[in-house]
Formats: C-alpha cells, structure tokens, sequence
C-alpha cells in the first residue's frame, strides 16, 4: 500500500476516476463553506483564535495555519451531515483526510497533478481501511480507520518513498479515536471533532514518517481490530490501484445522517394532497443499521440530524431536509415535533439482508380514517447505484444552500475542475477562503 500510493501519479488515473475525484473535491468545498457558516462554526473559530497563516478556512474568509485549517475545515465539512460518504467502507473517507492535505497542498503551493494524486492516495487508503474493518457495536466510524488515509495522502504531497509512506500510513492506524454513536445521537459535537483529530492525526503521522521516527509495525491489527473490533488486513490491497473506490461514493441532498435518508425520500413523493394533522401514525422499517436512530426528540442540531423522525417529518413538513431545518427556530417548531413523535422506528429483517448494496426504507402513512400509504426506498437519491448526482445536480444544491454566494460556488467548481492540471494549486485554494457575498440585483 505505501508502495501504491508513493508512486501514484494522475497523469496514469483514468480520466473518469479524475472526474469523480472533481465531483467529490467540488462537494469537499462547498459542504464545508456551508458549515463555516454556521454560528458555532464561527464562535469555534473566534474560540480558537488560529494565528494567520498559508492555508484557507474555506468560505470563512481566513487563511490560518495549516493544523488550524485541517481541524477546523474538517469540523465545518461535518457539521452539517452533507458531506459525500462510501457505504462500502461504511463511513466518510473524504472527509478524513481531504481538509489536511489541503491544508498541506496550499502551504507547500503543490503542483496540481501531485495534490490530486493526494486527495486520491487518501481517499483509497481510508476507503480500504474503512472495508477492512468491523468496529464493535456503538463504535462511530469517525475518527478511527480514516486516519490512515490522511496520512498516506500527506506522505504523498510530502514525496515519501513507500516505507516512509508504509510507516506514516501505520502510524495513523495507531492513532483513531475510539468515539461512541450515543455521541452522535445524544448531539454531542465531538462527534465533530473526531473528524478534525483524524486530519490532525494524519499530519502528525506523516511529519513521524517524514522525521524518521515512524515504524511499520502492522499496528492496525491492535488498534482497530483487537481493541475496536476486528480487521483483515487482506483488504487494504483488494483491488489496489484497478478498483477506484471513490467512484462507488454517495452524495447527500439531505442534511441529515445517511441512514435517515431513504425514509425521507419515501414520503417525498406521498405528500402531495396529504394533510398532515390527518396523519395518525407513520410507521419506517429499515435495516439494522439504521434501527437506532429512532428518538423523536431533539435539543440541539446534532440529535436533531440523527433522528429518523425529525427527518421524515421536515421531509413531509417542508418538502426537503435542507440545511437550515435543524437551526433553533426550526428544529425547535410544535407542529414539526407534534409529527415527529407520530413516527415509529423498526429494524426488517427483509431490509437489513438487502445491505450493503441497498439501504432500503419502507414507509408506511396511515390516516385518521384508517386508509394508508406505503412506498419502498430501496437506495437514497444519490446513491452510488445507479442514482448518483451529477456535477449540475450538487453546483444547483449548493448554490440553493448558499445563497448570494454563487460565485463561490462557481469559483469552487473550477478548482476542483482544473486541479489536476494547475501548475502550481497553493493560491487557488487560498481564494476559496473568500466569504463575501454576492449582492443581489437591484
């Protein structure tokens, strides 16, 4: 594996391997200057009073250093539970690593061909990770195997040689976090946090590696998989370098968790006609997976985007998930929470034998007068089979949720677009710090 991604080179990826990797960095950019703007997102940002510096803290109109950009762009990407995820490594591979060797691309002013050779190197390193392991039951998978990732993909922009990148890459499997899902669930933001530990975590290794001080010891086997569940280390080179996995990932037009999902697309089509306070009960089965997000209470942002209910009932309410429907004001609404304790959560077994090529929901809708709707989700829109989101798809979602910053995002969409090509990638990423917005025509 280090030897792989060591010699990695984009002139040699396939040009559609290319254009998903534009896809999912476009995404990367704009999911994470959506959550910059967020409120806590801010005051996390004057808290931590990052020294000025050569990398961007996207959309938040900042350049910091690169530890400052890695943790806090990282912890931006995720607030908002949009950001692109890979079922078959059951968790966010991007996300672990993308904001550090960013971060790292845009202080060494990369070459373009090597920062996107990066961004790969860490994605299938994550992903592989990711498959390779089986955390016990509670664990959350931020923060654990994508470490690695990062860490093979700073060892690739650094220019290590396969041991040095072999010993970075075991290196940060020695340093995941062990988060519990009840974070996630209870609205605990280290949930967050987890993600900015990984690309921090990912630094750390790389510059061991880089220092001579890493060792490859094969200590993934202890730390993910005799101390947070089990591992088979056959995975890490299935399919290495002729299987993209970053061409099976998910893009999400729900701001909400993954596994809520396919029950809000369900009754995305039964609204029409229907009125809600003739609804007396609405009934989801899912997979196993899925059967614990089912509190229909919520107190803050966080809980809100892992509760089944509070998504099926924005779903029906508002006709979307967006954004902006776990803000106080929202979230916080009587006729929004009045639905929501109407909606029950079960695990099917059919559902949960279908996984991981489908994550089905079924829902049923039964009135005041008995009648009822039922409708079957077999995928979440945006899924990687077959109903992905296409580059116009996520360019109109982000704009929708940015408004007054389409230049942003059309700036955003260029870099991603032209960034194997850019000879030099250091002042492009600098101008996605830009967080001015647009006025609008008089």
């Amino acid at each position: 594996m280090g030897e792989w991604a060591a010699g990695l080179d984009a002139a040699d990826v396939p040009r559609p391997v290319l254009d998903r990797l534009s896809l999912v960095l476009l995404d990367v950019f704009g999911v994470t200057a959506l959550g910059a703007a967020l409120d806590e997102q801010a005051a996390l940002r004057t808290a931590w009073n990052a020294p000025d510096g050569p990398a961007p803290l996207i959309g938040a109109g900042r350049t910091v250093t690169v530890d400052a950009a890695a943790w806090l762009n990282a912890m931006a990407l995720v607030s908002l539970e949009l950001d692109e995820g890979n079922k078959y490594a059951k968790g966010h591979p991007a996300a672990h690593g993308f904001p550090a060797v960013l971060a790292l691309a845009a202080e060494l002013d990369a070459t373009g061909p090597d920062t996107a050779a990066a961004l790969l190197a860490a994605y299938e390193v994550a992903s592989r990770f990711g498959r390779a392991t089986s955390l016990r039951p509670g664990a959350h998978p931020h923060g654990s195997w994508g470490v690695a990732g990062a860490a093979a993909g700073c060892a690739r922009l650094l220019g290590l040689g396969p041991e040095a990148t072999a010993a970075a890459i075991d290196s940060g499997a020695g340093l995941p976090i062990a988060g519990h899902f009840s974070s996630a669930t209870d609205g605990n933001p280290v949930r967050d946090a987890w993600m900015g530990a990984s690309n921090m975590s990912g630094l750390v290794a790389v510059r061991m590696a880089a220092a001579g001080l890493a060792r490859n010891t094969g200590t993934a086997g202890g730390s993910l998989g005799d101390l947070l569940g089990g591992f088979d280390a056959a995975e890490l080179t299935d399919g290495l370098g002729d299987r993209w996995d970053i061409t099976r990932g998910y893009f999400k037009r729900h701001a909400s968790c993954s596994f809520t999902h396919p029950a809000a697309d369900a009754v995305l089509p039964l609204r029409a006609g229907l009125d809600p306070s003739r609804i007396s009960r609405i009934l989801v089965e899912t997979h196993a997976l899925g059967a614990g997000l089912g509190s229909p209470e919520w107190d803050n942002r966080l809980s809100a985007m892992f509760s089944t209910p509070f998504a099926v009932a924005t779903a029906l309410l508002d006709g979307e998930v967006g954004p902006r429907a776990s803000d106080a004001a929202r979230r916080g609404d009587p006729a929004l929470r009045d639905l929501a304790r109407r909606v029950r959560l079960v695990a099917a077994d059919d559902l949960t034998a279908r996984l991981p090529a489908e994550r089905a929901a079924r829902v049923t809708i039964e009135l005041d007068d008995g009648t009822q709707h039922t409708r079957q989700q077999p995928i979440p829109v945006g899924d990687a089979d077959p109903d992905q989101l296409t580059e116009p798809d996520v360019i109109r979602m982000l704009k929708a949720w940015l408004p007054g910053r389409a230049a942003l995002v059309d700036r955003a969409a260029a870099v991603a677009r032209d960034l194997p090509a850019l000879r030099r990638a250091g002042g492009a990423l600098r101008g996605l710090a830009d967080d001015t917005a647009e006025k609008e025509p008089s």
